[in-house]
């Protein structure tokens, strides 16, 4: 519709004023919810075609297209904007269109797909996932769902960060305090027990830099020159150097990790096309640096550190290479860009990581850019705010962070406990009861995290997040199973919906509002996908989530008489469910068909 509503303004400006304007530069838009109307035509561009005032010409575009488009009804002008009403027939005309279309996402494609690369997980081989992991994936995932929607030639990517010192603690301290400990004989799983090494490492040598300050050694000096910190960097130069026993104990302890990861990428339900891993990458980036140092981009320090100096882009200065030649984190970050770059000649790069590593991101442009890399310019940092608990931030040294694996099967009992609670699923056996506990608890925990602006810190509260009604992921599965009811009972009694009933139909003006949430759906999607928003669209599940809620508890579906009444709201109820079940899959959330 607004592209008829901006060739018909075009030929209105052409008639009333005798000037051509180009379509595109007519802007239209939905009407805003406080004001009357559907589409809002913004006039202040074109009262130089005019020569009057911005009402004066609203109030004559108005009239002419009252007269010359069919389906506008009426209108109202506030200031540089006319407001349109669009007829109700019109509507059920879209609606019946609608309901024929297969592919929901055809409208969404844009006309110059590109290739975009999403980076998300990027976890540390020295602990488990955790909460702040699981809002990184779903952000990622629903990025990569979106932009795929939309045409994009979208690659889904893991960084694993399987190299450095922070790794090498957990090594020494598993050396140092394992005994030989492994999942196997423990019965633990293989990243929790990693985890487990790195937290001992830390509080062991948290001791021994007390012990050094008692002394009246200065923190800092205590921090670098504590035994267990030193033992660390020594094992982090053999591990650089490819020492036999320091890199089979890395292997055998990362193998483990990995073998938890995947175990909980299931349970989440996320995957990934391509994973690099850091101990190939820093390489790369090494022989980078070497070959920016020898063309005189970057410096050397008279310690041996190799250095950019970027105060020239407003940055800082950054150590790339130490003195003692390993590499530092962002090395490794330019050898995976080149990498990926090479193997996938992307256009856009987007790293879903949070917004504690702006300057991070700020500076790996910068020297890519530096080295002669121009296609450093679609490096994208996808910011987004942090997961906080009633109980404050988590620490992952300190052991305070909320496992991913804990609260996962927590979401999921939780599920059980309110839905038993309820008493929804009688008449399931054991093996669906299971599902749908699944399918509501990780339903419940995605939607709680996504629906909040990316952008924006968040407050996680699980028991929030499990409610039957509200703004919740269950509220919204269970409005979806409640129409799946509506047509299995429709089918049990043999009504056949019939979409060449649906142009015979009076809708009243709930049904009419449904329309056009469900028209949104294109746009909303669109929008979500352009400024890497995954909220807009639970935002807007809800929304028609709650509106149809209100519509069936005012009227009766299957119980209504009259043939073409009953067709219409199961046409109707039958849609709007399809629209929920595609709209949560870009959400990564599971849609119970029973509850």
């Amino acid at each position: 519709m607004e592209i008829i509503i901006q060739k018909k303004v075009s030929e209105a400006v052409k008639t009333l004023y005798g000037k051509d304007i180009d379509i595109n530069h007519v802007q239209v838009e939905e009407t805003r919810k406080d004001f009357e109307g559907d589409f809002t035509i913004i006039v202040y561009p074109l009262i130089k075609c005019s020569k009057n005032t911005p009402e004066k010409t609203a109030e004559e575009i108005g009239q002419y297209l009252i007269k010359n488009l069919q389906g506008v009804s009426g209108f109202n002008v506030i200031k540089g904007f006319l407001n349109l009403n669009i007829a109700d027939n019109w509507w059920v005309k879209f609606f019946k269109e609608f309901s024929l279309q297969g592919n929901l996402f055809e409208p969404c494609k844009v006309k110059n797909p590109e290739t975009i690369m999403v980076e998300y997980s990027s976890p540390n081989t020295n602990k488990p996932l955790h909460l702040g992991h699981i809002r990184n994936n779903l952000l990622g995932f629903s990025l990569y769902h979106l932009l795929k929607s939309c045409g994009h030639n979208a690659i889904k990517t893991n960084i694993v960060n399987d190299r450095g010192i922070h790794i090498c603690k957990s090594m020494l301290a598993w050396v140092k305090f394992g005994n030989g400990e492994t999942p196997a004989s423990s019965g633990i799983k293989g990243d929790h027990l990693v985890g487990k090494y790195y937290v001992m490492f830390e509080n062991a040598y948290k001791a021994e830099v007390d012990n050094l300050v008692s002394k009246g050694i200065d923190e800092e000096t205590a921090r670098q020159t504590a035994p267990l910190m030193l033992e660390a960097r020594d094992m982090l130069r053999k591990w650089e150097a490819g020492d036999r026993e320091v890199v089979n104990i890395w292997r055998m302890m990362n193998k483990w990790v990995y073998e938890g990861f995947d175990e909980t990428y299931k349970k989440l339900g996320v995957d990934f096309d391509r994973i690099y891993y850091e101990s190939e990458t820093y390489k790369d980036g090494k022989e980078l640096v070497m070959k920016a140092l020898n063309k005189g981009l970057l410096y050397k320090r008279d310690d041996g550190s190799v250095w950019a100096d970027l105060t020239g882009e407003g940055l800082d200065q950054k150590v790339l290479l130490r003195s003692d030649g390993t590499a530092v984190y962002i090395t490794q970050d330019i050898g995976t860009a080149v990498a990926r770059q090479n193997d996938y000649k992307f256009d856009k790069c987007i790293y879903v990581v949070g917004n504690e590593q702006n300057y991070h991101f700020q500076v790996l442009k910068a020297i890519l850019k530096k080295m002669g890399f121009n296609w450093a310019d679609g490096l994208i940092h996808f910011s987004y705010g942090m997961v906080e608990l009633p109980e404050g931030k988590m620490k992952s040294r300190e052991g305070t962070v909320v496992d991913a694996d804990d609260l996962i099967e927590e979401m999921i009992q939780t599920a059980r406990e309110v839905s038993l609670e309820l008493g929804k699923l009688e008449g399931f056996t054991q093996t669906e009861k299971k599902e749908i506990f699944r399918k509501v608890g990780l339903g419940a925990l995605k939607y709680f995290i996504l629906k909040v602006d990316p952008k924006k810190n968040m407050l996680f509260n699980p028991a929030e997040s499990i409610d039957f009604n509200g703004n919740t992921g269950p509220f919204i599965q269970y409005t979806y199973a409640r129409i799946k009811s509506v047509m299995r009972k429709a089918a049990q009694n043999s009504i056949v919906s019939d979409p060449k009933l649906l142009e015979l139909a009076i809708p009243n003006a709930k049904e009419i509002n449904l329309i056009k949430i469900l028209r949104r759906f294109a746009t909303v999607v669109s929008e979500a996908a352009k400024s890497y928003n995954p909220s807009l669209i639970a935002n807007y599940c809800y929304e028609l989530a709650r509106e149809f809620n209100q519509y069936y508890h005012d009227y009766t579906i299957l119980g209504e008489k009259d043939e073409i009444i009953r067709n219409f709201r199961l046409l109707l109820s039958e849609r709007i469910s399809y629209v929920l079940n595609e709209a949560m899959w870009l959400l990564g959330i599971e849609m119970p068909e029973r509850m």
